[in-house]
């Protein structure tokens, strides 16, 4: 396995650069190889009727936790695009708690590339949410 080409601080600064509308949505904490954790703190626009973080929010933060994790394992690529995503939502998310994604890529192919999410609130061992994502990555020019 090969070590990521950015750190979680250059994809960061990439999602910065490239998504201004999400700059102040999501922190890459950390990269590894194949693996990365993203958070995010909910606000009151994430809470849906009945007080509970809505599951497009979740599912917004494992998308681009995916995305985030491609990016740094082979630098920034931003017309990578979701082809194909899953998601199970388990359990309602602690209020009051950042979400946090824990992305394991299962596939890191030339075309295309697979990874697997689990979703949390921070401090918490329960899973709120699963999810898997495919990504087509653009053609080498």
């Amino acid at each position: 396995m090969s070590d990521p080409v950015l750190s979680a601080d250059e994809v960061q600064a990439f999602m910065v650069a490239e998504f201004p509308q999400m700059a102040d949505q999501f922190t890459i904490e950390n990269v590894s190889p194949m693996s990365a954790r993203v958070s995010m703190t909910p606000k009151e626009a994430h809470l849906r009727p009945g007080g509970t973080i809505s599951g497009p929010t979740i599912f917004a933060l494992a998308d681009c936790a995916v995305y985030f994790t491609i990016i740094a394992m082979v630098g920034p690529e931003a017309l990578a695009v979701t082809t194909n995503a899953s998601i199970d939502f388990m359990r309602k998310p602690q209020l009051g708690a950042d979400l946090v994604a824990d992305v394991q890529l299962l596939k890191l192919g030339r075309v295309l590339a697979v990874g697997e999410v689990r979703v949390r609130s921070q401090g918490r061992d329960a899973v709120i949410a699963r999810a898997t994502f495919t990504y087509s990555r653009p053609p080498k020019s």
